[in-house]
């Protein structure tokens, strides 16, 4: 017999080990496709120092952490959920206000810095930026271009310095 008290409900999320250096404890979590209409709020609680080798479904040997999640949305939300239940994790590493981002599609490595191109009077113009935090999709802009500023999302071959271009 195991005695649990389900007011108590955690999430064990297993992570490949090169993320979980990224995630700390009091880091918030969103947990989505639980099978409820809106996301879950979660905190870590803790990452395990101990990793544990898994294998994923294409056969690849992956090292797996164990990070310890509590559920911080009211109990009537989650009160559904139960012991083995799946749920997807997602860690909110950084997050911030007015943050100026663009696609990573746009940017480019120009000598030894990132560029993009943006729009002026019809030709594409190249800027060098500075990169602050990246989200695979979308890239935070530091200095380089501004709020309103045309960015070519996909330059492709036929993208130069000066060359004529048309939004479409």
């Amino acid at each position: 017999l195991e005695v649990g008290d389900p007011l108590t409900l955690e999430v064990e999320v297993d992570v490949l080990s090169r993320d979980a250096v990224r995630i700390a404890p009091g880091m918030p979590v969103q947990f989505e496709r639980w099978g409820g209409d809106a996301p879950l709020q979660g905190r870590v609680r803790t990452v395990e120092p101990v990793g544990f080798t898994k294998i994923s479904a294409l056969g690849v040997e992956e090292q797996r952490v164990l990070v310890i999640v509590d559920l911080t949305s009211p109990r009537e939300q989650w009160q559904r959920l139960g012991d083995g239940y799946r749920v997807e994790a997602v860690f909110i590493l950084w997050q911030g206000d007015k943050v100026l981002q663009v696609p990573s599609s746009a940017l480019f490595r120009s000598g030894d810095v990132w560029s993009l191109y943006v729009v002026k009077d019809g030709h594409a113009v190249m800027r060098p930026v500075r990169l602050g935090h990246e989200g695979g999709i979308n890239v935070e802009i530091l200095e380089g271009v501004h709020a309103g500023d045309w960015v070519i999302a996909h330059p492709g071959d036929a993208v130069a310095d000066g060359v004529r271009v048309q939004a479409y």
